[in-house]
């Protein structure tokens, strides 16, 4: 097969009507829109709109994925941890905490809440002070003879 011999499906493909071209068309005159108002103008988009009733959207009663009381944690992988030991931004030989991490640009400034990911892998002995961690991570710091505290 060629490029220039590719085809669209049989039926696939579908010439626009073309409107006010005389009333024996169909679609003459006022090209199917109906007699004045404001739909029968361009630009016309009323969706959701019910007449001035009350739309359903507003009837319906607000639900959504966004709990009030949630937790927000600010997330550092353990691989990001190796990386700024050695790049030097991070000492393993010290205990590392939050103050530690937001220091070396890991975790933004103000958000206390950090958690432990087991992505990557640590090839040096730490001791970690993280809010939470994950199995994995614990694991992977273990597997390298550090500690992880949470808490």
């Amino acid at each position: 097969m060629k490029l220039n011999q590719i085809r669209d499906n049989e039926g696939a493909t579908q010439n626009r009507t073309r409107v006010g071209r005389g009333i024996g068309c169909g679609k003459g005159k006022t090209c199917g829109r109906g007699v004045k108002g404001q739909t029968s103008r361009t630009g016309v988009a009323i969706k959701g709109f019910e007449g001035g009733q009350m739309p359903l959207h507003r009837r319906l009663p607000k639900r959504g994925f966004n709990p009030i009381s949630s937790v927000e944690y600010a997330e550092v992988n353990v691989g990001r941890l190796q990386q700024a030991i050695e790049s030097g931004r991070l000492d393993a030989g010290k205990p590392i905490g939050v103050a530690e991490l937001q220091a070396a640009g890991l975790v933004r400034a103000g958000s206390p809440l950090v958690r432990l990911l087991g992505k990557g892998e640590l090839k040096v002995k730490v001791t970690v002070t993280v809010t939470g961690a994950t199995k994995g991570a614990i694991a992977l710091v273990e597997k390298a003879g550090g500690s992880v505290t949470v808490g």
